[in-house]
This record gives structure tokens, C-alpha cells and sequence, in this order.
């Protein structure tokens, strides 16, 4: 027998996506009235509730206004939000130039208190499930026999590996418990790939712009960098690698498919298998950093590089860092062909992981808790991925381009050339307001007139206020 909740959920949604799409394709424009609650009732053979749910959607996403004693209309405008251009294709400057202190900066701002931050991609407390993760904490510790004092065994937490490996079936994969190995996130996974497969003075090629966390990992590895301009639309410039592959000995490839940070770009999936084929041909490990793969705005979430990988070439990386519990510090890899020089890795760094936060995610997995919180979750994200877009495109000067994630957390804004991304960082913090300035996200900070912030709190009347007195500074620069 049908679930009468589970109908009108069904309904209520697939009401709000035809209108949504009718907006975005501005056959709906701004400022056109909407029928009413019980027109839109009648029409569509819905209940009041189920017709009401929809417009509330629609609203909390930004796309329509309720006006008192008028009924509901159009607010959103496609035509204002402005597609950012292409990544500028410069030659690659291997040397470190310095841009040290500016990172310690930006990274100082991102623990202040009463700082507004929107240079930080992580999830707000109100979206984190906090009392569901500590009860599963302590039902994972009444569980384990030493009450999770021991050591995990070397590979990590059997329960966590399971479902990592149950998990991998979403994006196509085909992996058992046994090729999994858990980390303190999903920075010590890339390290200890990297360290895997590359030596000091070893080039490694990564996406450009990217996030400015790797550079540090780099240079303390000893490792060159090779920077592979990134298309808004496709990804790595996987011709410009090609090319540069002929030229310079690659060791290793290090790249985010899915919803890059900063530009938030997801990888075709013909691409991503172009891409595997044409490492696998040249004998180069891909380390995959898929971090933001759970964080999907469309129906399905995309497959990864290592979907296509038949020669365990590709090693992806992830964690639970951007999705469920930031300080738990879980995290995994799946190393591929080298996973036994990965587990011996991490025996001489970490001997193991940390067991009570690696069960309680385990378990956290494995009652469903977590497919539900990240249906929640997903959710809330696209709502304020919509919320900030109409923000910066009513608040920010007209010239301004905003990048259009299909997931993750973070938007990558272009402005007037005559602004420099680090003097609005600096002018911004006056203003208790923290942004990622666009200099840090390469080596030779090239990306001058750029800034990259967050969506991760949701939309509210501060997060508007801010971004007001952004749009005024960059106007103040001009």
C-alpha cells in the first residue's frame, strides 16, 4: 500500500522542480505572478498542504517572494548571474614566490571569533547532526570490547572499511573492504599517496586554480608543481597535460574531479575515463581527491576517475571532513597497485588511526544515518549555493562573475580587474568578514581580481549583510 507521506513528499518536489526549471529558463521572469495556494490546488489535482510545501520550497531557495495580500511571484533572475571566464592559461612558475604570509593570514582569520567567515569550506554547526553523532559515539564504545581504547588494527576500523566499500557502489565502484585503508582525513590520505609514489624533487601535476592547502603538502614533500589550467565547464585541460607530459617527466597527477575547489567544477565522465586512459598509456598514478563528491546538488552523485580505472593506477581520497564532523578526522583511501607501500606508510607516521571516532563513523555508516543526513544536507546546500548567487549578483558591481557549482561548498568570483583579491581580503576583515583572496589559489598568484567564499551557513540576514558590505567594497575599489 502506498505511503501517503512519502506521495505527497514526491509531489511537493517534482511541483517545485518544474517551476524551478521554468524560472531558469526565464519562461517564468522576475516579477510574474504565481497562481495562488488553492489555484495551484485545484489545477494540479494536489492538496493544499502539498501545493503550499511546493511555493515554501521555492521560496527558501530564492526563486520566489511571498508578498503580503498578493499572493506569491517570480523573484529570481537568471539573466544577473554572469558565467566567469575561462581559467587563464599561463606557463608554470615551479619556484615557491612567497606567498607564505598571505596564507597564514587567511588561515589566522578562519579561527577568530566574531569574524564573519566565508573563506572557510566547511559545514556550519547548524548543519552538522551533533547529538546523533555523539549517541552514536557512545553506542560505539559500549560495543567495542575495549571500549575503544586498544589499538585499530594498521588498515583501519573493519566496520568504516565495509562501508566505504558498500558506499563505492554510488559512483560506480567495485572495491571490497580490504582495498580500503583509513586516515586522519583526507590530507594525511593525499600525503601518504604522494609519498607513495613520488620522491623529493619529483613534479607533480595538480589543477589550477586549486585549493591553496596542497601547495603546503607540496613543499613540504620536496616536490615541483605543474600547474594544469582548469576549464569552468570540463575540468583539467586534459590537452595542455598531454603536451606538457611529452615535455617534463610527470611523476604523479594530483586532481579534484568532482566540484573542484575553488571553481567547483565537476569532470564529464568522458573526460575523467580521457584522462584515466591517457595516465594509464604514460604509466602516471592519479591521486584523486573526491572530498566533494557526496555534496551533489543534481539527482545522482557522479562518478569518479577511479569508476574507470583498470590497472589500480588512480588512488582516490576522501573523508567525512566536509560532509559529517570536521574534527573527527576521518578519513580514507583507496590506494589501488599501491596499497601495501600505503599501509607500510602509514605504520611508520601513525601506526594507526584513532579508534573511538573511526567506529562511531563506522556505525554512524551503517544504520543509514548518514545517506539520510546527507539527503538533508544536499539539500540545504543547493538552497544556499541559490541564496548567495542572487546575493552577489544584486549587491556586487554589474561586471562581477560568479561561478555555477553543481556541488560542494564554494563559489569562485571574478571581479573588475582594477580589484585586487588581497587588498578586498584586508579592507574585508576590517569589517569582521573573512574571504579567500583569489592570489592564493596558485603559485604565482595570478588570479589577482579574484576571491573564493563559502556557502556552508546557510543564507540569513547576516550572511546578506556581509555579502552588502563586500559588493560595496569591491564598488569602492573600481
Amino acid at each position: 500500500m502506498d505511503n501517503p507521506i512519502v506521495k505527497e513528499e514526491f509531489l511537493y518536489a517534482q511541483i517545485a522542480d518544474r517551476f524551478e526549471s521554468q524560472i531558469q529558463n526565464n519562461i517564468l521572469k522576475t516579477g510574474d505572478k504565481l497562481l495562488s495556494v488553492r489555484a495551484l490546488s485545484r489545477e494540479q489535482g494536489i492538496s493544499i498542504s502539498t501545493a503550499f510545501k511546493a511555493y515554501i520550497e521555492l521560496e527558501n531557495k530564492g526563486y520566489i517572494e511571498a508578498r503580503a495580500k498578493s499572493g506569491y511571484f517570480v523573484r529570481y533572475n537568471p539573466a544577473k548571474i554572469l558565467k566567469p571566464q575561462h581559467t587563464p592559461k599561463t606557463e608554470t612558475n615551479f619556484e615557491n614566490i612567497g606567498l607564505d604570509e598571505m596564507l597564514k593570514m587567511v588561515y589566522k582569520t578562519m579561527s577568530q571569533e566574531g569574524v564573519v567567515k566565508l573563506s572557510q569550506a566547511v559545514p556550519s554547526e547548524e548543519l552538522i547532526p551533533m547529538a546523533k553523532l555523539s549517541k552514536v559515539m557512545m553506542e560505539a564504545i559500549r560495543k567495542s570490547p575495549t571500549s575503544c581504547t586498544g589499538y585499530e588494527e594498521i588498515q583501519g576500523n573493519s566496520t568504516l572499511r565495509k562501508q566505504v566499500a558498500k558506499h563505492a557502489f554510488s559512483w560506480n565502484g567495485n572495491i571490497t573492504e580490504n582495498e580500503v585503508v583509513t586516515t586522519q582525513g583526507c590530507m594525511e590520505a593525499l600525503v601518504f599517496c604522494l609519498k607513495a609514489v613520488t620522491e623529493p624533487g619529483d613534479t607533480v601535476a595538480i589543477d589550477s586554480p586549486t585549493y591553496f592547502g596542497i601547495f603546503n603538502v607540496m613543499k613540504s614533500l620536496g616536490l615541483k608543481v605543474l600547474e594544469i589550467p582548469t576549464d569552468p565547464d570540463t575540468g583539467a585541460d586534459l590537452e595542455y597535460l598531454e603536451k606538457a607530459i611529452e615535455k617534463i617527466q610527470v611523476k604523479a597527477c594530483l586532481f579534484v574531479t568532482n566540484f573542484a575547489n575553488p571553481l567547483g567544477v565537476i569532470m564529464p565522465d568522458n573526460r575523467k575515463k580521457q584522462l584515466v586512459e591517457l595516465l594509464a598509456k604514460n604509466q602516471i598514478p592519479l591521486i584523486e581527491d573526491d572530498i566533494y563528491g557526496e555534496m551533489y546538488f543534481g539527482k545522482a552523485r557522479p562518478k569518479t576517475c577511479k569508476s574507470f580505472d583498470k590497472e589500480g593506477l588512480v588512488m582516490l581520497c576522501s573523508s567525512v571532513s566536509k560532509t559529517l564532523a570536521p574534527g573527527y578526522r576521518v578519513g580514507w583511501c583507496i590506494p589501488g597497485k599501491f596499497i601495501d607501500k600505503v599501509i607500510s606508510l602509514k605504520l611508520t607516521h601513525s601506526v594507526s588511526s584513532a579508534s573511538p571516532t573511526q567506529a562511531a563513523i563506522g556505525l554512524f555508516f551503517e544504520t543509514g544515518r548518514y545517506d539520510l543526513h546527507m539527503r538533508n544536507m544536499r539539500k540545504a546546500l543547493h538552497t544556499s549555493c541559490l541564496r548567495y548567487i542572487q546575493a552577489i549578483s544584486e549587491y556586487f558591481p554589474d561586471d562581477t562573475k560568479v561561478s555555477r557549482p553543481q556541488g560542494g561548498y564554494v563559489l569562485w568570483i571574478e571581479m573588475n580587474k582594477k580589484v585586487n583579491g588581497f587588498e578586498l581580503f584586508q579592507k574585508a576583515m576590517k569589517e569582521n568578514i573573512s574571504v579567500s583572496p583569489g592570489q592564493i589559489f596558485s603559485t604565482d598568484a595570478r588570479f589577482t581580481n579574484y576571491i573564493r567564499i563559502s556557502f556552508g551557513t546557510p543564507y540569513n540576514e547576516e550572511i546578506e549583510k556581509s555579502l552588502q558590505k563586500l559588493g560595496k567594497l569591491v564598488e569602492s575599489m573600481i
